[in-house]
């Protein structure tokens, strides 16, 4: 069973549109390639990302937001538990979110970003990736629009300032005996997510037969899955799939995994409700109506980064 890697280069082509669906529908997942983010911006991203997850504890945690919910800035180690999960995940991470403009009505639900001044470079490097991130999800977002039958352009209001957030992730070496997984089960919150860094083993899927099986990109390609508001949103039509992080075999422990996850947000006052094109009367909708930042907390609670 092997994800197909799809090309960018086939876009706008239909056909793109078609295999990408298709992917989703069978995974859950789809794998892209050529999707003409800076080779270069990437690696100093990743430069940064490592020098900074070497600093000291006491360095890292004087970057946590007190009350911010994890949202911007540094996430210590063994903070977030997957939904369900007895134990935390052996991680920890850095959060990026937009830049709103001045005056802008959606400042109380999207902080500003906090940047750590002993990584020189970080704000504008990250500010960079983030717009990467940002239009090569738009790109295949309207991939996704037009296999669903919707205008190609249809999905550009409802993600329009949106509430999206790049996270820097470190899993350290892991321990003889590790209490837990690298990331356990879980399924993500958002529109969709966008990966880059699974290139060290670890990332699975769970196969709709239950079997759990290797995403395994080749270099550089982007790993892009569906979450739970494109689940809600398509009815199930496009199932949001749980995924884990392995731990590494014991030749492999003493390696650090580091991942940039691009997790794509709807606009924080956009309706979530299932699309016409996926419900009829053997089909009705399998939800409520929500607002993207109602779902957004209510998921975050469950994850132990807010209070319910």
């Amino acid at each position: 069973m092997a994800i197909p890697i799809l090309s960018m280069r086939d876009l706008p082509a239909p056909d793109f549109a078609r295999a990408l669906g298709a992917s989703f529908r069978t995974y859950g997942f789809a794998m892209v390639s050529d999707h003409g983010m800076d080779n270069a911006l990437i690696a100093r991203g990743w430069d940064q990302a490592r020098a900074f997850f070497a600093l000291p504890d006491a360095a890292k945690r004087r970057h946590i937001v007190p009350g911010g919910a994890g949202q911007r800035g540094y996430t210590a180690f063994g903070v977030e538990t997957a939904k369900g999960a007895a134990v935390s995940d052996l991680k920890e991470f850095w959060h990026v979110g937009r830049d709103l403009p001045a005056g802008s009505p959606l400042a109380g639900t999207m902080p500003p970003n906090l940047w750590p001044a002993e990584i020189p470079g970080f704000a504008p490097t990250f500010r960079a990736l983030f717009a990467a991130f940002d239009a090569v999800g738009g790109r295949i977002l309207s991939a996704i629009a037009v296999d669903l039958g919707l205008d190609a352009d249809w999905f550009a209001d409802p993600v329009r300032d949106g509430n999206s957030i790049l996270r820097l992730l470190h899993y350290p070496p892991v321990a003889p005996t590790p209490a837990g997984l690298r990331a356990e089960a879980h399924e993500d919150i958002n529109l969709i997510t966008l990966l880059l860094g699974a290139e060290e083993a670890g990332l699975q899927l769970l196969s709709r037969d239950g079997q759990w099986i290797d995403v395994a990109p080749p270099p550089g390609a982007l790993v892009v899955n569906v979450g739970d508001m494109l689940q809600r949103l398509t009815n199930h039509a496009l199932p949001s799939t749980s995924h884990r992080v392995v731990n590494p075999p014991a030749e492999r422990a003493g390696v650090p995994r580091y991942s940039m996850p691009f997790f794509l947000h709807l606009r924080p006052d956009w309706l979530i409700e299932a699309l016409p094109q996926c419900t009829d009367a053997a089909n009705p909708a399998r939800h409520p109506p929500i607002t993207a930042q109602a779902y957004l907390h209510e998921r975050l609670a469950e994850i132990g980064l807010v209070k319910a």
